[in-house]
């Protein structure tokens, strides 16, 4: 059974890139914005969950805090955001979240790499000679 990834992305043009990419392998579920996607998790468990930083209402920090005590331990939250902020980075780190992608280049292959579990392994290739 392939996995469960919920996107929570309010631009619908980079919505719809991931989702292209994501859906050969996954079974995706899209949002765009925090409030469609906290009544989704009353029914549906996502295995992933791929939260925009900017959202319009309540943001993906603050859907990760207001879902993190009602998900299962294992389910992966990812923070994409356009910005490459350390400080930014250090926040979410500091809430929990350890998994932070740049909107960018790499963006579909950082995401597979992190949905696998082999993102130390994509990110040493990156860095290799």
């Amino acid at each position: 059974m392939s996995q469960k990834v919920f996107i929570v992305e309010d631009d619908a043009e980079y919505a719809e890139f991931i989702k292209a990419h994501l859906r050969r392998k996954y079974k995706i579920y899209s949002f765009s914005n925090a409030e469609d996607c906290l009544v989704s998790l009353k029914s549906i468990t996502p295995d992933v969950m791929i939260l925009d930083y900017y959202l319009p209402g309540m943001n993906g920090i603050d859907l990760y805090e207001k879902t993190k005590d009602s998900l299962p331990e294992e389910v992966k939250v990812i923070i994409l955001s356009s910005m490459d902020d350390g400080n930014l980075v250090l926040d979410f780190i500091k809430k929990g979240i350890r998994d932070y992608v740049v909107k960018g280049d790499n963006v579909i292959e950082t995401l597979v790499a992190i949905i696998e579990g082999e993102e130390d392994v994509y990110l040493d290739s990156l860095f290799s000679d």
